[in-house]
Formats: C-alpha cells, structure tokens, sequence
C-alpha cells in the first residue's frame, strides 16, 4: 500500500513539472507570435498578418494532424465551432492592431483581464453564480487596467480599447470551448479554428492587400507556428494542472513581454504597466484560490 502511494505521489509530481514545462512552452510561443505580427505588420496590412498566420497554421496540420480528420469529417457541433472562430477572429485582429501600435507589456497586462470577462460572462449566459471574492476581482480588475492606461495622465492610445474588447471577445470564446470540449478533442477545435478562420481571413486581407515581401515570410513561420503551438501546449498543461495553477503562471507573460519587448524593440519598462498588471494578477488570483478552497 505504501508503495503505491509513492508511486502515486511521484506520478503527480511528475505531471505537475510537465505541465508548467507546458505551460512555459505556450507563455514562449504566444510571446513568439506576436513579434512575429509585429515584424509582418511592418509591410502588410493587419487582416494579411491574421491571413497568413492561418495559412501557416494549416499547413502544418496537413503535415502532422491527418490523424484528426476522421473526426472533423463528423462536423460535431459545427454551428458553436463557427460562432467561436469568429468571435475569436474578430478578439484576435483587435488584439494584433494593440501589439502593433503599444508596447508590449502593455498589451499582455490589459489581455490579462480576461478571467474577469470570463467570470461576468459566465455569470450571464451560464449562470454561474457572481460571489463576493468574483466582484472584488473585477473590481480590482478594472483598477488595474486604471492604472496601465492612467486617464487624466496623458491621452490613452485608442489600441489600449481595442485591446480591452479583444479580452472581451477571448472570454466569450473561452467559454464556448468549454461548451466544445464535452464533445470535441482539444486537436479537433484547433483543426476547425484553422478551417474557419482562414477564409475569414482571406476574405478580411482582400479588402487591404499589400505586396508580400521576402523579409515577412520568416516571420509569417514564426507568427503561424507560435499561434497554433500556443493553443496546443496550454491544453496540454491544462490536462495536467488545474486551472487555478495554469491561470496565476500565465501571467508571468507580462514580465516576460517586457523584458523582450525592451531588448528586441528598446521599449522603455513602465512601473505603471507592471503596478496595473499585479493588482489584475492578485485580482484574478484571490478569487481562483477562494474557489479552489470552496471546492475543497
């Protein structure tokens, strides 16, 4: 008995260091696919950057995800996939105008407020009950987002809303895959992103189409690969950790941002950014230990 209790103990341990081992390759390759838009941005239109990043994305499904297609071909939930990818098309081009016209940190830490969006829309279309600690969390939220944008102080670049509603729109689609993954492998609905996504896309790039230079197309590979590799490995951590772990390391994002976004584009750090982006994180993270305890 003893020893499988070990052996049990060890087995957890070990998951719980794959998964944050996860969790540093999805931090790393959302990190990757935003300079990489930046770096496209710079000769293309923004609807050509979320174009090719889809093209990239699909073909390496071709080339390593044919297994999956059995199960795309049963077009399970089809109508939510849909309603999904173009909620999440429209946060992800919000979001992509934010990394090209604010720094980096900036746009990481006002993504943050994510979980907040996605406890009040929970509340309204789930019907999750909104608690004590989940309204001190958004309150705290938006206090955050106060203080990286400092109204009064200066005037706030226009992209900082943008990049707000954005949050808004990956919290809805958030909540659809939680609905998606009752009936779809996590594989399947980033298949079915990738399918829907790259005619919106094309269809969006048309309307703004600039010509394609040699010097992007490293970067279409760096931006296309570390969109789809992002989704991939934070499955793959939430598999193994809970979320209430995954949620609090994912912030680590905003620190990391920055320091890269001062090295690779000599952005200067703001106290204001990492200030905002720490009550967003202790907001977010009082409410997810409240609830993990009260499921306890």
């Amino acid at each position: 008995m003893a020893d499988n209790s070990l052996t049990a103990t060890a087995g957890g341990r070990a998951e719980f260091w794959r998964g944050l081992m996860w969790m540093a390759g999805s931090m790393a390759s959302f990190i990757g696919m935003s300079i990489g838009s930046r770096e496209m941005a710079a000769t293309m239109s923004i609807q050509q950057v979320m174009f090719f990043r889809a093209l990239v994305g699909l073909l390496i499904i071709l080339v390593v995800a044919r297994k999956l297609f059995p199960e795309v071909r049963q077009m399970k939930m089809l109508k939510l996939h849909f309603l999904r990818n173009v909620v999440h098309f429209t946060a992800q081009y919000l979001w992509t105008v934010g990394i090209v016209f604010l720094p980096l940190a900036s746009v990481f830490a006002l993504e943050f407020t994510m979980p907040i969006w996605a406890a009040f829309f929970a509340w309204i279309f789930l019907k999750e009950k909104l608690t004590t600690p989940r309204i001190i969390a958004t309150i705290g939220g938006f206090i955050g987002v106060l203080v990286i944008v400092r109204p009064g102080l200066a005037m706030i670049h226009p992209a900082a809303g943008l990049v707000l509603i954005a949050a808004a729109g990956f919290a809805i689609a958030l909540i659809v895959v939680k609905e998606l993954t009752r009936h779809c492998s996590p594989g399947v609905i980033v298949v079915w992103m990738i399918l829907i996504q790259l005619p919106l896309g094309f269809v969006a790039a048309l309307t703004d189409w600039q010509p394609v230079q040699m010097v992007s197309v490293p970067w279409m590979f760096v931006s296309g690969i570390g969109g789809l590799t992002a989704h991939y490995c934070l499955a793959q951590a939430l598999k193994r950790l809970e979320a209430s772990i995954v949620m609090p390391v994912d912030f680590l994002r905003v620190p990391l941002a920055a320091i890269v976004g001062y090295y690779a584009y000599s952005e200067a750090i703001d106290l204001f950014v990492f200030l905002g982006a720490a009550i967003i994180v202790l907001s977010n993270y009082q409410v997810v230990m409240t609830e993990r305890r009260r499921v306890r």
